[in-house]
């Protein structure tokens, strides 16, 4: 049907424009975005918010319900609902006016026909609990209903619609509701479910709100108790006396079917894709700017682009890892110097515990190489080491009581909380397991594990030192790619080379991992287009490579589907549109899709036995594919028991974890809640046994802390105070190779009670307090693999100059101590006013005739503002907005470090 520009009602002037950026995916209130009009003498008229889900039944409505995507367009539902006494005309009204609503839009809403108890699942979640019509209506000869006297009325609770006031509305299969003037009474029916009874309860609370202003009794009758109690008789006094029931006949409709769009599209071979955003959003210009030239105003029909914000893990990168690598049927603790180098051949396990909320979580992840072994390898080995990794996960959660979370991870698919737990995380090429040396020699494949006296390329990705990968690829000038940094070494050579789109953080993150990769060698910088012979010799000649800018994957939003799996394997799921918390039951199962990452929730009424088939639900829906989405069969998968929600799970909520610790079924909880006046009690959380399990001998170091602030740098392991004051005094070998170094403070405090605050530790004078804090970093260790590459080689080459002196070299390596807070004061320009002016030839490391009594961290500062420019090539407040590791890389190169 073809709509005039000239025909656009101007009450739909501004209409799909309320305002949802501001609220979140688990914030979102019934009505936000929600706009609705009733048709009065064939003109849509808004109504106002505070009407939002009353309905006459002698009316037609246009209901618009608009949403805010995560990547920032505004999709479009319009609902036309038809009260059961509304007139012929003002139906065909409410159907023409949402065509005009939807070419208002730019004709890419999706239009939705209502009619009173028939309406679609997703406009009933519009209105949660429920909507219950009332008598009356404007055009229709209705008129409203007065609040006058209470009346007694009887509702049944599949559907939520209001039936006939009689003994004969009743039936064994159903939830009913029988609103009295006093009091609420719910009869359940012998065969209903709890899940049923439990949303009643919803109603219930609803029905108390809004009719009785909060203020009435509640009673909850159970089919089949006849008189036995008092509130029994007073129900059945209502109907005259009790009399046996009849029982529902059989139905069509299914309670629980499979998912509707996927029947329809599996009768089509092929589906169009979703909708591109883009086009939707050009239609909508098309039509600002025809209403624009009629001399309407079109602001704010376009919506701006959102600013795009990084994901967040949300989880505490503090706690304690662990991680096992999987050799044919046993698992093998990993060495803390190879905590977080994997290899693409092999399979691992890892078990990380945190602090969460208010508790300790556990985390059992399985990742699974992209060239690991997936079906038999000889008679040794029955199975394929990607089915025992799984195998061993899932007894591991098993063993502590489902209590953990469980992850399925793929090579190439990490999601942001893996790589925000391992940090620095290396992956190289084959493996080293049993499974996948036979593997190898059975099929005549070529071992490419990982040698460091060979060729390798890696390529560097990440986001902050404390996100940071390199995944080795294939040795050839087609790995490259513009968008990113590599490490390329041999024996004997190290090359770095920077993407022309590469940013400075990546280039910080290189310089970083070069420690990680081949320490020992000095690196030789290259930049896209200024290559060495022996760069491109090593990879065997310059090819082609790509140099496209790799956009970040788009953000989709979440989709919580129930789900039951039939005795013959079939999955059958349905959605639950507008999800909450109190969607999810403790006798289901439930799946949340989120697109790059699918979570499986498991209630605590499941039994054990069903519970260890929840990763085989997973990865049924993946298969399935429900949405159309094109799951890719490597999404990362995680599976959630309830009661031990992560927080990177319950962000997608508004979140109560007082509800999620109740105890009972669904329906005693939801009973609980109504009588305590809506809110959930505060129970006291069970005391839970350490998660800290596993292998017992083996522990990694990395023990929990409290999270980082901006203002102080992660220490694990132990209190800040404690870290503050033992990182002057440990030695470097006795720190975790896996965590980051200690904050060391400067000797002398910018305060003037420096000569105080060293003499009281028993330090003595400045020159031995200095000596005597840093005489035990004279050892190399892993520690200096944290300290930028550039910097440490500069060290070496001091060390070993023979015309150096002893003294200045160990002076050199106290200095490397006493800095390697390299990033924790970034960007603040150290307070030199008030310093003295010594010439460069006084303050340098080599110098002869050296200034004493200066602060040897800071020798610059001496240096007048002519000479500090002249030898750093840049004025003073530049120098110090710089990070500390390039501060001191420039020192370093002038011995002024």
């Amino acid at each position: 049907m073809a709509v005039s520009m000239k025909d656009l009602d101007p009450a739909f002037k501004g209409a799909g424009q309320k305002d949802t950026s501001s609220l979140s995916s688990f914030s979102l209130t019934i009505d936000s975005g929600l706009e609705i009009w009733r048709i009065e003498n064939f003109n849509p008229v808004p109504i106002p918010e505070s009407s939002y889900g009353k309905f006459f039944t002698g009316d037609s409505y246009v209901v618009l319900k608009t949403t805010a995507s995560k990547s920032g367009a505004l999709r479009h539902d319009i609902h036309f609902w038809l009260g059961k006494d509304t007139s012929q005309d003002e139906a065909g009204t409410a159907a023409i006016k949402t065509v005009e609503l939807d070419a208002t839009l730019g004709g890419r809403a999706v239009q939705y026909r209502e009619v009173q108890g028939h309406e679609t699942e997703k406009f009933l979640s519009y209105f949660k609990p429920c909507i219950i019509p009332q008598q009356g209506g404007i055009a229709s000869g209705f008129h409203h209903a007065e609040a006058e006297e209470h009346k007694t009325r009887l509702f049944e609770c599949k559907g939520k619609h209001v039936v006939a006031f009689a003994r004969s509305s009743l039936n064994h299969d159903d939830v009913f509701i029988l609103d009295t003037e006093s009091k609420i009474f719910q009869f359940n029916g012998s065969t209903s479910s709890i899940q049923e009874r439990a949303k009643a309860l919803e109603v219930v609370q609803y029905i108390k709100d809004t009719y009785h202003d909060g203020k009435c009794d509640i009673a909850a009758l159970e089919d089949g108790k006849l008189m036995a109690d008092a509130e029994s008789g007073e129900f059945w006094a209502l109907f005259g006396g009790f009399a046996p029931l009849p029982r529902k006949g059989a139905s069509d409709d299914a309670k629980h079917g499979s998912y509707p769009a996927k029947l329809l599209w599996s009768k089509f071979d092929s589906w169009p894709e979703t909708t591109n955003v883009q086009n939707s959003e050009d239609g909508r210009g098309k039509v600002a700017a025809l209403l624009k030239r009629q001399g309407l105003d079109v602001k704010g029909l376009l919506k701006a682009e959102p600013v795009k914000e990084e994901p967040k893990p949300h989880i505490d990168c503090t706690g304690h890892l662990q991680v096992w690598r999987v050799n044919g049927q046993e698992k093998v603790s990993q060495p803390d110097s190879h905590l977080t180098k994997f290899y693409s051949g092999d399979c691992y396990i890892f078990q990380y515990t945190y602090t969460g909320d208010d508790r300790e979580e556990c985390l059992i992840g399985v990742w699974i190489g992209n060239n690991s072994v997936e079906v038999k390898v000889l008679k040794y080995f029955p199975l394929g080491e990607r089915t025992t990794a799984l195998s061993m996960g899932c007894k591991m959660v098993e063993s502590m009581k489902f209590i953990p979370s469980m992850a399925r991870i793929y090579e190439g698919s990490e999601p942001i909380q893996f790589h925000a737990i391992m940090q620095t995380f290396i992956v190289f090429k084959g493996g080293i397991s049993d499974g996948y040396k036979n593997h190898v020699t059975e099929k005549g494949i070529p071992d490419e594990t990982y040698k460091e006296d060979g060729v390798a390329l890696f390529r560097i990705q990440g986001s902050d030192p404390e996100n940071m990968q390199a995944i080795q690829v294939e040795p050839v000038a087609s790995s490259l790619n513009s968008s990113h940094c590599y490490i390329l070494h041999n024996e004997n050579t190290l090359f770095s080379w920077s993407g022309s789109l590469t940013t400075p953080e990546d280039h910080e993150l290189v310089e970083r991992m070069l420690d990680f990769i081949k320490p020992e060698l000095p690196s030789k910088s290259h930049k896209e287009g200024v290559e060495s012979e022996l760069f491109w010799e090593l990879l065997g000649g310059k090819t082609e490579f790509p140099s496209q800018k790799i956009a970040r994957d788009t953000e989709h939003d979440a989709h919580l589907f129930s789900c039951q799996s039939s005795k013959g394997g079939d999955l059958k799921v349905k959605e639950i549109y507008n999800f909450s918390q109190d969607d999810l039951m403790t006798e289901d199962i439930f799946i949340l899709d989120c697109h790059s990452e699918i979570f499986v929730w498991v209630g605590q009424g499941i039994d054990p036995k069903s519970r260890m088939q929840s990763l085989a639900i997973g990865e049924k829906f993946i298969e399935n594919d429900f949405l159309l989405e094109k799951l890719s069969r490597t999404t990362p998968l995680f599976i959630v028991m309830e009661g031990s929600e992560p927080p990177f799970f319950t962000c997608f909520f508004k979140w109560e974890a007082a509800k999620s610790a109740m105890l009972g079924n669904s329906f005693q909880r939801k009973l609980t809640i109504v009588r305590n006046g809506g809110t959930p009690p505060v129970v006291k959380p069970k005391r839970r046994p350490s998660l800290q399990g596993g292998d017992k001998c083996q522990r990694s170091s990395r023990s929990m802390s409290v999270s980082p602030t901006p203002e102080r740098v992660r220490v694990r392991g132990r209190s800040p105070a404690f870290n503050a004051l033992a990182s002057n005094f440990e030695k470097p070998k006795d720190r975790n190779l896996s965590t980051p170094p200690p904050i060391v403070r400067k000797i002398y405090p910018k305060s003037g009670t420096s000569e105080i605050n060293t003499l009281s530790l028993g330090l003595g004078t400045k020159s031995t307090a200095i000596a005597r804090l840093t005489s035990s970093f004279d050892m190399p260790s892993a520690r200096e693999k944290l300290i930028p590459r550039s910097l440490r080689l500069n060290f070496n080459a001091t060390k070993s100059n023979p015309e150096r002196s002893d003294s200045e070299g160990s002076m050199s390596s106290r200095m490397e101590s006493l800095t390697i807070e390299e990033d924790a004061k970034e960007g603040e320009a150290d307070d030199d006013e008030g310093l003295p002016v010594y010439p460069y030839d006084q303050v340098n490391t080599a110098s002869t005739d050296p200034v004493t009594d200066i602060d040897v961290t800071k020798r610059e500062a001496y240096l007048s503002p002519a000479e500090f420019k002249e030898k750093l090539g840049m004025a003073k407040n530049e120098f110090y907005k710089l990070p500390k590791w390039k501060q001191n890389k420039l020192k370093v190169a002038v011995q002024l470090f």
